[in-house]
C-alpha cells in the first residue's frame, strides 16, 4: 500500500508521521535528526513509502542529499507554501506540523524546492562569509572615526593601508591611541581575512569554465558570477530564461483583485547577495563601461525616460537573464557598436 511520510527537524529530534492513501494515520514518533536515524525510521515503518515532505530550512539541503542517497523518494517543500496549509491547524507543535506535511505530500499540494548541490553550497558559504566580513570591516572603520571625530580629529576618505596610517599619526602619542589600535587591530585582522577569502574565490573562478564565461558580460566580475552560478545551480530547471529576474526578486509584485489592478515595487524574494551583486554590475554597465553593447543601449534610453534608479534594476534583471541564457547555451557575451544598436 502506498505510504507518505512527513518529517519535523529539528536540532535533536524529528518527529515523524506516516499516513496511506486515504489520509489515516498509520504510524508516528520521534527519531534521531540524522539522515541514517531517518532512513532507518523510515525503512521500518514505511517500507514501501511513495513518498517523503521535508520542509526547506538550515539542515535541509544535508537531509535531502543523505536521504537521496539512501534511496528514498523525498521531496524538499517550499516553507512559505506549507506554513500557510500548517497554518490551518489549531495547535502548533513538531508532531502537527509533521502530520501535516504528511498530508500535503499526500495530496500533491505543494511547491517543491530545488535543492543545490553540496559543491554550490560550499561556494555560497564562502561568498556569504566574505560579505560579512567586509560589512564588519565597514563597521570598524565608522567606529575609528566616530571616535576620533569628537576631538576634532578627521580620518578622511578611503581605507586599506593609508587609513591605518592616518589614524595613527592623528593619535600618535595622545590618549585616544589605546582606543584606537585595538578598533585598528580588528580592522586589519578583518581585512586580511578578506583578502583570504577573495584569493580563495578568484582560485575557484580560475577553475570553473560557467563562470569565466559569465564574467565575458560587463559589470560581471568573479564576485558576480561566482554567486550566479551557485544561486542558479542547474540552469535546467528555469524554462525560460526570464524566469530568473523573478526568481531573483528583480520583477515587480502584482496585486488584483475585482476592480483594483497595479503594480507594485520589486518584491526583492530570492537571494539579496546575488540581487546586491546584480545591481552593482548594472550601475557599473551603465555609468562605468565604455565600450557599448545591446544592453547598455537599451539601459541609457530607458534611464532617460524613467530615471537612473528604475533603469539599474531593469538592467540587473535582463543581465540575469542573459547570464542564464550564457550559461544554458555555453556562449559567450555578445558585443555590438553604438551605432549599431541607435540606428
Amino acid at each position: 500500500m502506498e505510504r507518505y511520510v512527513g518529517l519535523d527537524v529539528s536540532q535533536e529530534q524529528t518527529s515523524v508521521w506516516v499516513v496511506d492513501s486515504s489520509g489515516k494515520t498509520v504510524w508516528q514518533g520521534k527519531c534521531a535528526s540524522t539522515p541514517e536515524a531517518i532512513a532507518a525510521t523510515i525503512r521500518a515503518q514505511a517500507p514501501e513509502v511513495t513518498r517523503v515532505g521535508l520542509e526547506s530550512g538550515p539542515m535541509s539541503a544535508w537531509h535531502w542529499h543523505e536521504l537521496r542517497k539512501a534511496g528514498l523518494p523525498v521531496v524538499c517543500l517550499d516553507a512559505r507554501h506549507a506554513k500557510v496549509a500548517l497554518a490551518l491547524q489549531l495547535n502548533k507543535s513538531d508532531r502537527n506540523d509533521a502530520r501535516g506535511l504528511a498530508q500535503i505530500v499526500r495530496t500533491g499540494w505543494y511547491r517543491e524546492v530545488a535543492v543545490k548541490g553540496m559543491d554550490s553550497h560550499l561556494v555560497r558559504s564562502l561568498l556569504t562569509t566574505r560579505a560579512q566580513l567586509v560589512r564588519m570591516r565597514v563597521d570598524l572603520a565608522n567606529q575609528i572615526r566616530g571616535v576620533l571625530k569628537p576631538f576634532g580629529l578627521i580620518a578622511g576618505k578611503g581605507g586599506g593601508q593609508p587609513f591605518a596610517e592616518r589614524v595613527r599619526a592623528l593619535v600618535a602619542d595622545g590618549p585616544l591611541q589605546d582606543a584606537t589600535e585595538a578598533l585598528l587591530a580588528a580592522w586589519q585582522s578583518v581585512s586580511e581575512q578578506v583578502a583570504v577569502l577573495s584569493r580563495r574565490l578568484v582560485a575557484i573562478a580560475r577553475q570553473d569554465g560557467a563562470v569565466r564565461r559569465l564574467m565575458t558580460a560587463p559589470g560581471v566580475g568573479v564576485l558576480v558570477a561566482l554567486t550566479y552560478v551557485s544561486v542558479v545551480d542547474t540552469p535546467e530547471r528555469f524554462a525560460k530564461s526570464s524566469s530568473v529576474g523573478a526568481y531573483v526578486g528583480l520583477t515587480p509584485r502584482r496585486y488584483q483583485s475585482g476592480e483594483e489592478d497595479y503594480t507594485g515595487h520589486i518584491s526583492r524574494c530570492g537571494d539579496k547577495l546575488l540581487r546586491t551583486y546584480l545591481y552593482e554590475a548594472a550601475g557599473i554597465i551603465l555609468h562605468r563601461v565604455s565600450r557599448w553593447s545591446a544592453l547598455k543601449a537599451w539601459g541609457t534610453q530607458l534611464a532617460k525616460r524613467t530615471g537612473t534608479r528604475k533603469a539599474t534594476v531593469a538592467v540587473a534583471r535582463k543581465l540575469s537573464v542573459i547570464l542564464h541564457r550564457m550559461l544554458r547555451d555555453g556562449s559567450e557575451f555578445r558585443w555590438s557598436t553604438k551605432e549599431a544598436q541607435m540606428a
